[in-house]
């Protein structure tokens, strides 16, 4: 898995079936196990197309997800669902905001957090059985929730302090993480987007606005990473951290901005094996913070992007990875999308033969460089 060159972030396109099978469950026409029978069909669809891309490490897709983090929301006991503060989305000119990521809400600490059942053993199991290839798994990031789902008022009704939501959030995602690498799951990655906070002083004030205090926060959020990447290495599992400025439906993104005013302490202080970064165009800064990512890490260059159908021409990729190598050697550097291609249920504005060409051109562009 170290070695693994031509990598992706996790999720794919919802196909139609999968799509309509929610519908009918949220309308009470399908049970919990006609989902389930529904996105098993589709888990396997989708490993065999990824299979036909030649991409080194395989996925379900997330299919089994409303969106990337709702794994822990639907396990654990204690969240109320769009009931937290709403993330101001952005959309490139030629585009709009759908509606849906206008009204998108995260989730709220309510309660006492309490798991009722275990997060991604289900999806581990099926891709241990049915990927015949190296598969990977992913988990959010604690610093997702301790971020935006602490409201003053409530959330401290039941952990005092941010810091203690911190501690019992990580130690459930820790848990989780140890228990699926100790099961099998030998690549697993951590998805933080929240660290793009940073990056943007706009995002940064909003979640001021929150009553999130940036003052020691990093610090936090790190540590809570940490915890989970630590127990997964300690069960034999390869790890990884995605990063990025928001995915949303439509392309829809939530900040801009290089790496560089944080990378130092991000690339050193994450204890993750491999690094997934977004650098998918001039929002996401220069590639001179690749600098900064200490030996023995691999960065994985998100350069394809998840955001529109149109594909790159493989000279431009092959002039990104060559402009890389000023900062890492090329045995130190990966490729992959710069995000999922449906981090929430409805996807980004490309097709499902499109998202195929881009994993597709993410292989044969790995295969020319690194053989």
């Amino acid at each position: 898995m170290r070695e693994t060159r031509a990598d992706q972030v996790g999720s794919l396109l919802r196909p139609p079936k999968i799509r309509q099978a929610w519908g009918r469950f949220f309308a009470g026409q399908l049970d919990r196990d006609g989902l389930a029978e529904i996105q098993d069909q589709a888990i396997v669809e989708a490993l065999a197309r990824q299979r036909a891309t030649g991409i080194d490490v395989l996925t379900d897709g997330e299919f089994r997800r409303v969106a990337y983090m709702t794994g822990v929301v639907d396990a654990v006991e204690g969240f109320a669902f769009g009931q937290g503060p709403r993330l101001h989305w952005h959309a490139d000119p030629d585009r709009e905001l759908s509606a849906d990521i206008v009204s998108f809400r995260l989730a709220l600490v309510a309660d006492r957090l309490r798991p009722v059942r275990r997060i991604a053993r289900h999806e581990a199991d099926f891709l241990r059985t049915h990927a015949m290839g190296p598969f990977k798994l992913t988990l959010p990031s604690p610093a997702h929730f301790i971020s935006g789902s602490y409201r003053p008022g409530v959330s401290d009704q039941f952990y005092p302090r941010r810091s203690d939501l911190t501690g019992r959030l990580s130690a459930i995602l820790a848990d989780e993480a140890r228990s699926l690498a100790g099961e099998g799951v030998a690549y697993l990655q951590v998805d933080s987007p929240t660290y793009s906070i940073w990056f943007d002083a706009e995002q940064l004030d909003e979640y001021r606005a929150w009553g999130v205090e940036p003052e020691g926060l990093m610090d936090e959020m790190i540590a809570a990473d940490n915890a989970v990447l630590d127990a997964a290495r300690e069960g034999g599992a390869v790890t990884a951290l995605h990063i990025c400025r928001g995915n949303g439906a439509g392309g829809a993104w939530l900040a801009r901005g290089s790496y560089e005013p944080v990378a130092e302490r991000l690339f050193a202080e994450l204890r993750a094996d491999r690094l997934l970064l977004e650098y998918d165009g001039p929002r996401s800064g220069g590639l001179e913070a690749l600098r900064l990512v200490p030996e023995p890490k691999v960065a994985v260059l998100g350069l394809v992007t998840t955001k529109r159908g149109e594909l790159e021409p493989r000279e431009d990729l092959l002039r990104r990875l060559d402009e890389a190598t000023r900062y890492l050697p090329l045995e130190r550097l990966a490729l992959s999308p710069q995000c999922g291609f449906a981090s929430g249920f409805a996807g980004n504005p490309l097709t499902q033969d499109e998202q195929w060409r881009k994993l597709e051109l993410v292989a044969t562009v790995a295969r020319e460089v690194w053989g």
